[in-house]
């Protein structure tokens, strides 16, 4: 009897969440599952959604990211209404498995009112985080809590989110494990390959160093600040440049900023990207500026491609980069301290090749097949604890 496996997130926007729940849909053993995916509107990867074979992709219009509590209201009921459908005629173990903190506490709450008997929750992160306001940050402590009450079974995707689930009574901890946000490594090993044509392609000079962000331009990842950074590390490399992949509500800032430090012909912003692993092989550095992360996929990527990082010390990063071996890592903000680490690996290519060398050593946790086989053994460990 095939289990049926609803994912539910809210939006299907370009981040490794994102991309890592398709591929999870997409490679379910179909022998053994029933696959559905449903989502808010709005997401770049919503095509990408429509062309996986034998799921059920349902876009859920009230599932918005922003809090309006009148159309949370509605996600909520509409998912219930949903659910209790799937409860109802379902001859087999229904698994929901819910991503992103909106559609995790709605989803949850709404998959428990409806009966589902296994649910199941990825903190790829958490909603909450050290920059906000106390009383907003409690609320979503607060609302964590409530739907981790009805939640069977807990992912996280570092160690650093399993303690702080614990420590923060999200999370009892025998019900939380550690399933890496996996990539294809092989996709982005390096390999022969013209970067000075990638970069002239991307109005890149070939001639120069290049360091790279690949990111959502969202607050969590601070994206202003490699602007910053950028325009520090230029006084020490000055033969330096910078390119950001991605987009996001702050790229109206991150466009001012660039303007504002002089920085038009050093610093290229990309847009969204679908050739990742040729961006990295063309650069010489991976700069991440995040305030709070899960653990970013981009590491194990920029790991694969032989890449030395520069990033913050936040969350799970220290179990992916080697401070001091694989790339530096630095407190949020430290822009000073990022502009200098990013300075002296353009600088110096040979450390920052020997950097990227040491990354690569660390990467078979994060093979994204080993991610999705063990989701399956959590989804039949569940399927076979129910009565049917």
């Amino acid at each position: 009897m095939k289990a049926r496996v609803i994912h539910i997130i809210t939006k299907l926007e370009l981040g490794g969440a994102q991309q890592n729940t398709l591929y999870t849909v997409e490679h379910l053993d179909r022998s053994r599952f029933s696959v559905a995916l449903w989502s808010g509107d709005g997401g770049i990867l919503n095509s990408d959604a429509e062309r996986i074979a034998d799921i059920e992709f349902v876009i859920v219009p009230e599932l918005v990211r922003e809090i309006k509590p009148d159309r949370d209201f509605m996600a909520y009921h509409q998912l219930y209404t949903m659910l209790k459908d799937e409860v109802k005629r379902s001859g087999a173990p229904v698994v929901v498995h819910t991503h992103s903190s909106k559609a995790g506490v709605i989803g949850r709450l709404a998959a428990w009112r409806a009966g589902v008997p296994a649910i199941v929750h990825t903190f790829h992160g958490f909603g909450f985080n050290d920059f906000q306001a106390w009383p907003v940050r409690r609320a979503y402590i607060m609302a964590e809590r409530v739907a981790g009450r009805v939640t069977g079974q807990f992912i996280a995707v570092s160690r650093a989110n399993l303690d702080t689930a614990v420590g923060l009574g999200i999370a009892r901890r025998d019900r939380i494990r550690v399933i890496r946000s996996g990539i294809k490594i092989a996709e982005f090993e390096r390999r022969a390959f013209d970067a000075r044509a990638k970069k002239m392609e991307l109005g890149l000079d070939p001639e120069r160093p290049l360091a790279l962000m690949v990111a959502c331009f969202k607050p969590q990842k601070s994206p202003v600040d490699f602007v910053r950074a950028a325009a520090l590390a230029l006084r020490a490399a000055p033969d330096a440049q910078f390119a950001a992949a991605g987009d996001g509500e702050l790229r109206p800032e991150m466009e001012r900023a660039v303007a504002e430090a002089g920085l038009a012909e050093r610093f290229k912003l990309l847009g969204w990207r679908r050739d990742v692993a040729e961006l990295m092989w063309s650069a010489d550095a991976l700069v991440l500026t995040s305030l709070w992360e899960g653990l970013p996929r981009v590491y194990p990527q920029a790991m694969a491609a032989g890449l030395p990082i520069v990033g913050t010390r936040v969350d799970g990063a220290a179990e992916a980069v080697a401070d001091g071996e694989s790339g530096w890592l630095l407190k949020p903000h430290d822009v000073p301290g990022i502009a200098a680490r990013i300075a002296e690996l353009l600088k110096n290519p040979e450390r920052a090749r020997a950097m990227g060398d040491a990354g690569r050593r660390k990467l078979d946790e994060f093979d994204i097949d080993l991610m999705v086989r063990r989701q399956e053994d959590l989804y039949e460990e569940m399927a076979g604890k129910m009565e049917w």
